[in-house]
């Protein structure tokens, strides 16, 4: 029963802590280019006036994925705060991903296929190293349930430091942070308008937006397993983390998806295998 409040509550927490964390991340943007920035509440204030719009549908199918987007998302956080199983959860965020990419691929703009193209590369990318940064937490706690990764009694990042390097990698892609905003992104730079979101407004890009709150809620979830000890090392390292990705979203250029293909594989799969070995000889 306590578990099923927890996850109800943070259903409800979710968004909330996802569109401040939008805000903190706007605002240290700005500042880093030497810039005042909108306030840090200015994400709530963009879905409102989103929400508020007339919706201009292309067809029913949209409405639909996006739904079933926003649906999945929540799934997603609900099942982690249960303590639930990892593989369970990924197939639920997996779901979300490719109603998102087909809602995109149900229109006739070609900035939208396009995007959406780009869209189902950055999920090859990023979904193979969340899978075996999974297998490495069975490995190390017997398990692939959350709950046994809280009981487990040490900080997983001693064990999994590699792990955790290719977890970042997956949370600069789902992030939509450089240099891998490749399908879609709200900065200056993206010359496909907005990829896989072109032909959203309104209603259902406000709600592709809470649902993007979901999962950054989610990934950093992910990443306070690797020190779930204690309460204070778990926010250091969320703090820190996050910081890290500010930076670098900052300092990188956004490359090409087959730099990113290569790199990405090459270098995760190196410290996948490296990592995983030395559990093996351990």
């Amino acid at each position: 029963m306590g578990k099923l409040l927890l996850a109800t509550l943070a259903v409800f927490l979710a968004p909330i802590v996802g569109g401040l964390i939008a805000g903190i991340d706007r605002k240290i943007t700005a500042r880093l280019q030497s810039r005042f920035g909108p306030p840090i509440l200015q994400p709530f204030y963009d879905v409102f006036k989103l929400l508020g719009k007339a919706p201009m549908i292309m067809n029913p199918w949209q409405v639909l994925t996006v739904w079933v987007y926003l649906l999945s998302s929540m799934l997603t956080v609900f099942l982690f705060f249960m303590g639930s199983d990892l593989l369970l959860i990924f197939f639920v965020m997996t779901i979300g991903a490719v109603f998102f990419v087909m809602g995109a691929l149900s229109t006739q703009s070609p900035y939208a296929q396009v995007g959406a193209q780009r869209e189902l590369i950055t999920m090859l990318t990023y979904e193979p190293l969340i899978i075996l940064v999974f297998v490495s937490i069975a490995m190390v706690t017997g398990s692939f349930k959350v709950s046994e990764v809280f009981a487990y009694g040490k900080p997983l990042l001693y064990q999994l430091p590699l792990m955790f390097i290719v977890l970042g990698y997956a949370l600069t892609i789902k992030l939509r942070k450089s240099p891998f905003d490749i399908s879609a992104c709200h900065h200056a730079h993206q010359e496909l308008v907005r990829g896989v979101l072109t032909e959203y407004s309104g209603p259902q890009l406000a709600i592709i937006e809470i649902a993007h709150w979901y999962d950054v809620v989610f990934v950093l979830g992910l990443c306070a397993l690797f020190w779930a000890t204690s309460a204070p090392g778990m926010i250091i390292l969320l703090v820190v983390t996050y910081f890290a990705e500010l930076v670098i979203d900052n300092v990188t250029a956004r490359m090409t998806w087959k730099w990113m293909l290569q790199s990405v594989w090459c270098w995760g799969l190196a410290l996948s295998v490296l990592n995983l070995l030395w559990l093996y000889a351990g």
